[in-house]
């Protein structure tokens, strides 16, 4: 099927912005990203601040994870070097699957903006009980950067050659052979 032919088919995306400082009200990483998801079309399924604490970070990415009304989780924060940046190290663990690819397409993009700087970031991506996650630092700059050039179109059905639309409904595929395989 052409791309121009496939229709237009939104998804349920939550944010999850990782901030020890933050509230929603002067939340601009956050706001880049909802604004951006509504303007193309999705749905802002859910949204919250946790602070940088392992536990709550990865609570809140294993709730929403099982929730059947979001599809991907945007978290954004916590991916520096500094002792508080732990949000890598408290998603890592659950993926199901890593997506290295998306580490090093953020990279490329953030380099042209920003240069050497960019090896700041530990930005990263996986798959957690079938849901796509994507960690990205905590500035505007980067969530723009994120979602203008890699997000937006791996998260619209009509991107072509591939998008990640397209692969959702067989990304639980291991999880069901694993439930069948322990009965």
């Amino acid at each position: 099927m052409a791309a121009e032919k496939r229709p237009f088919m939104p998804i349920g995306i939550a944010v999850l912005t990782v901030s020890d400082t933050r509230t929603l009200a002067d939340d601009k990483s956050g706001d880049t990203l909802a604004g951006r998801i509504a303007e193309a079309g999705h749905t802002l399924a859910a949204r919250d601040i946790v602070p940088d604490d392992m536990g709550q970070i990865r609570d809140k990415v294993l709730f929403w994870s099982r929730d059947p009304q979001i599809d991907v989780i945007i978290t954004t924060g916590g991916t520096g070097f500094t002792g508080r940046d732990v949000t890598p190290e408290a998603l890592e663990p659950i993926f199901d699957k890593r997506m290295d690819g998306f580490s090093a397409v953020f990279h490329r993009i953030s380099y042209e903006k920003i240069g050497t700087s960019t090896i700041q970031s530990r930005a990263t991506g996986g798959v957690v009980n079938a849901t796509f996650v994507f960690v990205l630092p905590g500035s505007p700059g980067a969530c723009r950067d994120a979602w203008d050039h890699i997000l937006r179109l791996q998260l619209d059905y009509r991107h072509m050659p591939c998008n990640f639309v397209e692969i959702m409904p067989r990304l639980g595929e291991h999880l069901r052979r694993r439930v069948s395989s322990e009965r």
